[in-house]
């Protein structure tokens, strides 16, 4: 059994419970959970402890499983009328099409709590545990996920009425990002979790401070050049294929819309140079685990 086989085992034996008589909220909460993924950002930070620690993998789990939950809320969330207004994640309806809109908020919420349940719960020592749900809430909240998808969310070139509104108060109206401001939106949006990912799996592995910066550091441009990935998948794919709505360049505040099919490519490849410059010296495992995901999802 696989790393990966392992751990979707584990998820599915540790759904989120809310036992009551509402009809559907808890098959809910599990919905997206099991609808599939990469499982990349789990597979980074289990891969890291099991190349370093792997006395400590099966240990580590319960933080991989916190992080997954933390990512699916929100793609629960970005996929809302009020955001993309998505009719499909992972190849099955979302949540707010499947049920309905309250219910699709609140088990994203639910899921975003429950993930720092599931971290607190790990068997591991307590300042380990502490540093990893630091690095979470400091990656995912106000100063990191969620700021990106706010950027993105305006700077879209959206219908939403009080979006546009705004733009027009703030003479925002005609703003369309430069590559820098590009980078910063998904930097936060994308790449910070993907960083925090490897981060998480250095501090359980116990390698020190300059390690675990410069391990964060590799993930930023990993997280990149997965977004970029994801943007030519938009590009040049169909919606069996990605398993969610394609072709919205247009609107999306996307790489491949700045700089064209054939520059988003050349971009992804400079950062995956980049990328095996920097884990020159660092440790081996931990080399082995970044270019194996780099083969799998970002050789196209």
């Amino acid at each position: 059994m696989t790393l990966l086989d392992e751990f979707i085992k584990f998820l599915n034996a540790n759904l989120p419970k809310a036992p009551s008589f509402h009809p559907y909220y808890e098959e809910a909460l599990g919905v997206m959970l099991k609808a599939g993924g990469k499982h990349f950002r789990a597979q980074l930070l289990l891969g890291v402890v099991d190349a370093l620690r792997p006395q400590l993998t099966q240990n580590a789990m319960r933080v991989a499983l916190g992080l997954e939950m933390m990512h699916t809320y929100s793609l629960i969330h970005d996929d809302l009328p009020a955001m993309d207004d998505a009719p499909l994640r992972r190849g099955v309806p979302t949540l707010h099409t499947r049920y309905d809109e309250v219910t699709a908020i609140l088990a994203g919420d639910a899921l975003n709590t429950q993930a720092f349940y599931e971290i607190s719960r790990a068997d591991l020592e307590a300042p380990v545990i502490v540093k990893c749900v630091e690095i979470l809430s400091a990656n995912a909240g106000a100063s990191g996920m969620v700021l990106g998808q706010a950027l993105d969310c305006f700077f879209e070139n959206s219908d939403k009425a009080d979006v546009k509104n705004a733009k027009n108060r703030l003479g925002l109206a005609q703003k369309r990002l430069n590559l820098d401001e590009l980078e910063f939106l998904h930097i936060h949006k994308t790449a910070k979790l993907i960083a925090a990912s490897l981060e998480m799996g250095a501090v359980i592995a116990a390698l020190d401070a300059a390690q675990c910066e410069r391990i964060y550091g590799i993930g930023l441009d990993l997280g990149l050049a997965f977004q970029i990935e994801d943007d030519l998948i938009d590009a040049t794919s169909d919606e069996s294929e990605a398993g969610k709505p394609v072709h919205n360049d247009v609107t999306k505040n996307s790489f491949t819309n700045l700089l064209g099919i054939d520059g988003a490519r050349a971009s992804k490849n400079e950062l995956i140079a980049k990328i095996r410059r920097e884990l020159s010296d660092m440790p081996k495992g931990v080399c082995n685990v970044v270019e194996n995901l780099i083969d799998k999802h970002l050789k196209g």
